[in-house]
């Protein structure tokens, strides 16, 4: 079922609607990628309107060939990955003619000196994306960032993470049977070796979803031929309790984000901060913390994560810390670090395992020194009264900070999403996404036959320029009465 196309159960048949495939069929990818672009914007929206159908139809078969590897249920496959994209495609089917429309300048915020001149900026695809999807959630994220490069007319190359191959292919046959030519998008393997093939293949630019560590690698790459690209790396993200959260709501958040797919999820909770908490207050909540986390059902954690959190905890331990938990035991339950610093190992590293470190800061402000500690600031956040954690949020440094909530916010598709530091940088979804498929290209036509802009200067300009400086960003009105007067008596001169 995987390398077929979608069955005709499955997927309703399309023959009455238009199909672009006959505009760019046996083209090359970059006249196919012309072609494309040339359509009218409303015509790729068409095609993201059948697939979305399609792939609503599809929604039980996508999530069945998602890789069985990940901890996860059919329903947390269903809310996590085919329900975000589907709202991601609605949002680019709504928004998208907005948000690339030609921009065209008026005379307001001119300056004076260019009258006669208009211009429009325009928002052009780059050609050739190629975009590098994880392991953790292979449909959602890589499968939103496709269909905003195939909307700003874009081909695009999906690289899929490892187990995300049957899923990005499912996908793409998806979008074909929609009407999207078949040159427009290619799922390559997914080996390391994939992943150079199509490197090699000079993208115009790359999006990354993966660790920090992968991500520095790919840039390093890409700096060769100063490729641009957005990186969506690791996260080793931050809660901050404050004394006036409601204890039982943060810790009920705190073991589902543990929970959500084995704690393989960039935004998992990795740093619990007690922001001023009593004595009285940290132990209600650290026992309710421990309520909530034992009813985390045990995972399974790979080999290599399991030799990266043991060289952390034994760091941990080493520098006065507690672990709380069975570390040893084949399927892994959460874990505590209590007596954690902001400092240490396992409070900066981009851990995929259920590891949480508590801090414990005695005031505010060396809360907000523990969250910035960790180079890693992909999201936070923050559990307390809201006036007082709105303060608190605006002095994270995070891409996303949450009040009262984490993680599922951000499958708002009306939202960007990105790091700061080493989590990253650019945008994915939202408007800030899709604009980070198209470039600025501005077009600007002198209205008026004026050529005087063409003639050479010499001493006597000097003055005029001087006087038109002053006149027009003077600090003060005489300064600029001044500069008026050194204009009128330097085109005197001009004109004698």
């Amino acid at each position: 079922m995987i390398a077929e196309a979608p069955s005709a159960t499955a997927v309703t048949e399309q023959a009455d609607a238009p199909s672009t495939s006959d505009f760019v069929a046996a083209l090359p990818r970059s006249a196919a990628q012309q072609t494309w672009a040339a359509l009218p914007l409303r015509a790729r929206l068409g095609v993201l309107s059948r697939a979305r159908h399609e792939l609503a139809n599809c929604a039980s078969e996508l999530a069945a060939v998602i890789s069985p590897e990940l901890a996860r249920t059919p329903a947390d496959t269903l809310a996590s990955e085919v329900l975000p994209l589907l709202e991601a495609c609605r949002f680019l089917e709504r928004n998208a003619e907005r948000v690339l429309a030609p921009q065209r300048l008026g005379r307001r915020g001119r300056p004076f000196w260019l009258a006669g001149i208009s211009s429009t900026i325009a928002r052009v695809p780059f050609g050739h994306v190629l975009v590098i999807g994880p392991a953790n959630y292979p449909l959602f994220l890589p499968g939103a960032q496709v269909l905003q490069a195939l909307v700003a007319g874009n081909t695009v190359t999906w690289k899929p993470g490892r187990g995300g191959e049957p899923v990005a292919r499912l996908c793409a046959d998806i979008l074909h049977h929609a009407g999207l030519p078949r040159d427009l998008l290619t799922v390559t393997g997914e080996s390391v070796v994939a992943a150079e093939q199509a490197l090699n293949g000079r993208p115009a630019k790359v999006f990354f979803t993966g660790s920090a560590a992968t991500g520095r690698v790919i840039l390093r790459r890409l700096a060769e031929t100063a490729t641009p690209s957005v990186m969506e790396l690791s996260g080793c993200d931050a809660v901050l309790i404050l004394p006036s959260a409601d204890f039982a709501r943060a810790a009920r958040a705190l073991a589902f984000g543990m929970r959500l797919n084995g704690s393989a999820t960039c935004m998992a909770p990795r740093r619990v901060i007690l922001a001023g908490l009593s004595r009285e207050q940290r132990d209600r909540f650290l026992t309710q913390l421990r309520e909530q986390i034992s009813t985390v059902p045990p995972i399974s954690v790979p080999a290599s994560v399991r030799g990266q959190m043991a060289d952390l905890l034994r760091d941990a331990e080493a520098n006065g810390a507690d672990v709380v938990g069975n570390r040893m035991a084949p399927k892994l339950s959460p874990l505590l670090v209590l007596g954690g610093r902001a400092e240490m190992a396992v409070a900066q590293a981009d851990l995929f395992a259920p590891v949480l470190t508590v801090i414990e800061c005695a005031t505010l402000g060396l809360a907000l020194d523990a969250q910035v500690a960790s180079p890693l600031a992909l999201t936070a956040s923050v559990f307390g009264e809201r006036r007082e954690a709105q303060q608190m949020a605006a002095r994270l440094v995070a891409g996303t900070v949450m009040i009262n909530d984490l993680i599922v916010p951000t499958a708002d598709p009306r939202l960007p999403f990105g790091g700061r530091g080493a989590s990253g940088f650019g945008s994915t979804r939202g408007a800030e996404g899709l604009l980070e498929m198209t470039q600025p290209k501005v077009i600007s036509i002198r209205q008026n036959s004026s050529t005087r802009h063409y003639d050479a200067t010499d001493a006597r300009h000097t003055e005029l320029f001087a006087g038109l400086i002053a006149a027009t960003h003077g600090g003060r009105w005489a300064k600029r009465l001044a500069g008026l007067r050194r204009i009128t008596a330097a085109a005197k001169r001009l004109r004698s």
